[in-house]
């Protein structure tokens, strides 16, 4: 007979306790170590140059000397980012590039200084090298004497015995006058407080050199980064990509189907009644025979069409929205499953598409592979935001992650705007909540 031995998991320690000794809160002060040196070369490089081209403005020469301390500026950028992911752990990314115009197929000195000039992002390089400086100031002094003094009190019986001893008290004097009276910093009762109060300093320091490294992120992120139009516009190009790939594929799923189904059974058909009418006269039997089964052929393809119309946009929701159509949809799956509709408008044509087609993929993954006995879809208006959640009993393991359908689907929300949240642990239950935007008719 085996015995299995139960393991104790060891208890963790806190992390107030752990912060002092933690590899980030090291990072982050010799981040805030090294941001003074830093912060006064790029100070006094942004103010001079900035300076020696405002002055030299009434010339021709202010105007590359100014484009000379933007692109330096962006230099110093470069070297910022690079430090704050090294030691804050941040990942930003890089902002959008100079673009000169360019003629001819190439560009010119003068097309350069120029686009320096007109880019933001280049100016907002040389605020951040003028803020920088009296931020960095503030942050090296706090977190050093912090720093410094909090290890130094706790540690104070390790190397108290260096001060000299007065009147047979060793310590450091803290009070005296002429009339003999004095205070001394020694003693056991005066080293164990003068310890404890270290190991409180301690222990909150890091806690303070993590809210400064805070605002360094906030300062690298807002000024350094790329700005929120450049970063909206790569993310309506990305959900164009994924809207285009979508529709190419839709079509290609649609022109499948009819290939393999409708319309293989219409040439069937046809040649059918081909066969049929050839007989009709020598043999009217066998050919009513035929024409009964086209009859019957006919009846298939219809059905094949209207499944295949249902899954572009559905009557049903075009007339009656979004409760009666994925009321339709779940009587078709073959797991029972309840509907709940608490929607009182109806939202655009093309969110409601969206959210129907994605109420289907998620019952046919119900009914595929979720091995599920019930499942209830219920879709509600949240604000500005239209809400879809379908979940189920079964044995859950759904993700988004390795490329799946989910994944896909998740794509696809995100071409409009929406957020697909999978919760789906292993044994179970599965809750797939969708969020769309929600644009009235």
């Amino acid at each position: 007979m085996a015995i299995h031995h139960a393991t104790t998991p060891r208890p963790r320690v806190p992390a107030a306790l752990r912060a002092p000794l933690e590899g980030r809160t090291w990072r982050e002060f010799l981040h805030l170590l090294l941001g003074l040196p830093l912060a006064v070369v790029f100070f006094s490089y942004a103010v001079t140059m900035t300076a020696l081209g405002a002055g030299l403005l009434i010339t021709f020469l202010g105007v590359p000397v100014l484009a000379l301390a933007l692109a330096g500026a962006r230099g110093f950028g470069v070297l910022e980012r690079a430090r704050a992911r090294a030691l804050l752990r941040l990942e930003i990314a890089e902002p959008e590039p100079v673009k000169p115009r360019v003629q001819d197929g190439r560009s010119s000195p003068m097309a350069w200084v120029g686009a320096l000039l007109k880019s933001g992002t280049s100016w907002r390089h040389l605020l951040y090298a003028v803020l920088h400086l009296p931020w960095a100031v503030f942050a090296f002094s706090v977190s050093v004497v912090l720093w410094t003094y909090s290890w130094a009190l706790f540690l104070y019986p390790a190397w108290q015995w260096v001060f000299p001893t007065y009147v047979g008290r060793p310590g450091i004097q803290l009070y005296g006058n002429s009339s003999g009276h004095a205070v001394y910093l020694g003693g056991p009762f005066a080293i164990g407080m003068t310890c404890a109060l270290g190991l409180l300093l301690v222990l909150g320091t890091p806690w303070v050199i993590r809210g400064l490294a805070h605002v360094d992120r906030l300062l690298v992120t807002g000024l350094l980064g790329p700005s929120r139009l450049a970063t909206r516009v790569a993310e309506l190009e990305q959900d164009r990509g994924v809207a285009v790939d979508t529709a190419a594929a839709d079509l290609r799923r649609i022109e499948r189907d009819l290939h393999d189904g409708a319309q293989a059974r219409l040439v069937a058909l046809a040649m059918d009644l081909g066969l049929a009418k050839e007989k009709l006269a020598a043999d009217p039997e066998a050919a009513a025979r035929m024409v009964d089964e086209a009859h019957g052929e006919v009846k298939l393809a219809l059905q094949e069409l209207r499944d295949l119309a249902r899954g572009i946009h559905p009557a049903i929701l075009t007339d009656r929205g979004l409760g009666p159509a994925l009321s339709a949809l779940a009587a078709r799956c073959t797991v029972p499953v309840s509907v709940s509709a608490d929607l009182d408008t109806r939202p655009a044509p093309a969110i409601e598409g969206i959210a129907y087609f994605t109420a289907s993929e998620l019952l046919q993954n119900v009914s595929k592979h979720s091995r599920a006995r019930a499942g209830r879809v219920e879709i509600w208006r949240s604000g500005e935001r239209l809400m879809l959640q379908v979940r189920d009993d079964g044995q859950g393991g759904a993700g988004t992650a390795g490329g799946g359908g989910l994944s896909g689907l998740a794509e696809r929300l995100g071409s409009v705007d929406g957020v697909l949240v999978v919760d789906s642990p292993v044994g179970g239950p599965t809750v797939v909540t969708a969020e769309l935007p929600w644009r009235d008719r």
